[in-house]
């Protein structure tokens, strides 16, 4: 295998593996590479040129979230802009199939939606919402960026973008940006996501548990399931003896657990598996 294209065997035994239905999507940051967002670990990736945000630092200094959100108010035009690639398409074809017990997605940019697919679990949240942390009332990501380009009338930035959709500043691009609060209550507002330092919901883990316990396979696409978040979910396919196909680019720590891995474009390779799946209908 030569990591840049799909063998025929390779599709066919994927092909295989899905159109026995009952499939669980764990999806990761290398499926929305080609779709522009910049991926951690992936070959199109990039080390990170600033330190993420915390939960703790972000609540408790106000500097802190003025850096945030004027990063984050930069790097939500390439997010925001970002449209379904490829893979997507194909994810949400098979949905529409009725092959795919769900998506569980470690993507914050709503991209499996805009698709089409319609049972997805965002494991980390969606950046696409804001939440406050008062009133706990969620707004529209929109609607936020309207009110902070009113507060900021004349400033402007730019810098690269990392893949959790904020931009690298500096201090002197940072100072004198208005961070705006709470429309209803004047309480801090806070991207609908899961920071470091936070923990996942633990109803929302359990529904993720339950899909992929319920599935008759599990398909990783675009994941280097290098940490736990997405990890323990392989981990508990294997536990369970549920088949696991891994589509990625380059190695992943669930490799030793799955009985096919594809070392391959994702939109190319999704495409081709769904073009696969319908001659195995044709011929059915």
């Amino acid at each position: 295998m030569d990591g840049v294209t799909t063998t025929t065997a390779e599709l066919a035994e994927l092909a295989g593996l899905v159109a026995r239905g009952g499939v669980a999507v764990l999806s990761g940051a290398g499926l929305s590479t080609e779709s522009g967002i910049p991926d951690y670990r992936g070959p199109t990736g990039r080390s990170r040129r600033a330190e993420p945000m915390t939960y703790q630092k972000f609540v408790g200094s106000a500097e802190a979230r003025r850096r945030y959100w004027a990063r984050s108010h930069v790097g939500w035009r390439q997010i925001g802009d970002a449209r379904p690639n490829a893979g997507h398409r194909a994810v949400a074809e098979l949905e529409r199939r009725g092959l795919l017990a769900g998506i569980v997605t470690q993507n914050v940019d709503g991209l499996h939606q805009a698709a089409g697919a319609l049972r997805v679990i965002e494991l980390h949240g969606g950046l696409d919402r804001v939440a406050c942390l008062s009133c706990r009332e969620r707004t529209s990501r929109a609607e936020l960026e309207r009110r902070l380009r009113e507060a900021n009338t004349g400033w402007a930035a730019s810098g690269s973008i990392n893949p959790d959709g904020d931009a690298v500043l500096t201090d002197a691009q940072v100072a004198g940006f208005r961070v705006v609060d709470c429309a209803g209550c004047g309480g801090l507002l806070k991207p609908d996501v899961v920071f470091f330092g936070e923990n996942v919901p633990r109803p929302r883990v359990d529904e993720c548990f339950a899909m992929v316990a319920g599935a008759r396979a599990l398909l990783v696409l675009g994941s280097s399931l290098k940490v736990r978040s997405g990890l323990r979910f392989v981990t508990r396919a294997a536990e369970l003896g549920i088949p696991i196909a891994i589509v990625n680019q380059g190695p992943t720590g669930g490799d030793a657990d799955a009985i096919l891995t594809v070392d391959a474009p994702l939109g190319l390779t999704l495409s081709g598996l769904t073009a696969q799946l319908g001659e195995i209908t044709r011929a059915g």
